[in-house]
């Protein structure tokens, strides 16, 4: 594969800094945009505290099947300029589309075969990109179907049931201080505010809160495959049926993965957010990028629109639910 260093002019005139993964071989190619999860996120899905280290093996994984990847640095992270506090979620979802346009002019990437592959905040981000006619396939990682605020709160249950036995006698007046501090980024008006003195990139929650992904996934038009682990803590593996009833013609495939946590690496033992940690000195999990490679090269390799809609059987261990 061949890696060119490239940038995406944002609409405010921002250049984001990334990557473009070319496969062997002479183009055009079908390529995908790869978005991150939420915060100072490099191209590689890294920030300085939690390596997620997504970004190298996902385009590794592609390149060798045929399919070119553009990924970038968030503002405010790696090599893009910025304040990463300061971006809304909207501000992102304008910088993905940027980058979508940026990946589909490219003289090396074939036109009517780009996708669009999101995790974590990425794969909201990816349920809005997939209403659009040049997008022809989305893969969602770790993707709710709810509100931002009911996520986050379901998130802040489950990662809370995982602490140690003193903390959860803790719930009830750490609730009622969560609660607070949900009440007052509510209140604010500033794309940054302090509460309880730490600087919080407030409008970005505010935006993220009343956001309802299911407004996104009635207006699909491309193919979906959506992927969340049973052991993912932070995102309900149950939303994947409601992914797949709310996405229109039968373009949803679902699997819920066995073992497989938000990280994205397995762990067949008890699992809390304690655990990321451990799991990260690991890769990426591999039949889980086997399972993405290999969707992703059925559908944007097609020649035809029909979309078929029968489970996949790529990877062991990926469970489709019905």
């Amino acid at each position: 594969m061949r890696e060119t260093e490239t940038t995406v002019p944002a609409g405010d005139g921002t250049l984001l800094a990334g990557t473009l993964t070319l496969p062997a071989g002479q183009g055009p190619h079908p390529a995908v945009l790869l978005l991150h999860g939420s915060g100072p996120l490099d191209r590689n899905g890294n920030t300085a505290k939690l390596v997620l280290d997504l970004g190298q093996p996902l385009a590794a994984s592609l390149a060798a099947a045929g399919i070119a990847t553009l990924r970038y640095d968030r503002r405010g992270a790696g090599a893009t300029p910025g304040d990463w506090r300061a971006a809304g979620f909207t501000d992102n979802r304008q910088d993905a589309v940027a980058a979508l346009h940026t990946l589909g002019a490219h003289p090396d990437i074939r036109s009517g075969a780009v996708g669009v592959i999101g995790h974590s905040e990425g794969a909201l981000h990816a349920m809005a990109l997939a209403a659009r006619p040049e997008v022809r396939a989305v893969v969602l990682l770790a993707g709710f179907a709810r509100s931002g605020e009911d996520a986050m709160r379901r998130q802040a249950s489950s990662v809370f049931g995982g602490m140690p036995a003193p903390v959860r006698l803790l719930r009830r007046p750490l609730g009622a201080l969560g609660n607070r501090a949900l009440a007052r980024i509510k209140r604010t008006r500033t794309d940054v505010a302090r509460v309880f003195g730490l600087p919080m990139n407030a409008r970005w929650m505010r935006e993220m809160l009343v956001h309802d992904t299911r407004d996104d996934l009635v207006a699909v038009r491309a193919s979906v495959l959506a992927v969340t682990g049973d052991k993912d803590i932070q995102v309900p593996p149950a939303d994947l049926a409601t992914i797949k009833s709310l996405v229109p013609g039968g373009r949803a495939e679902i699997h819920r993965v066995q073992d497989l946590t938000h990280v994205l690496r397995r762990d067949p033992a008890p699992h809390t957010i304690r655990s990321y940690r451990r799991l990260l000195r690991g890769p990426v999990d591999p039949e889980l990028l086997g399972l993405v490679a290999g969707w992703l090269t059925h559908r944007l390799g097609a020649t035809s629109d029909e979309v078929p809609t029968e489970a996949g059987t790529h990877g062991q261990g990926a469970r489709t639910q019905p």
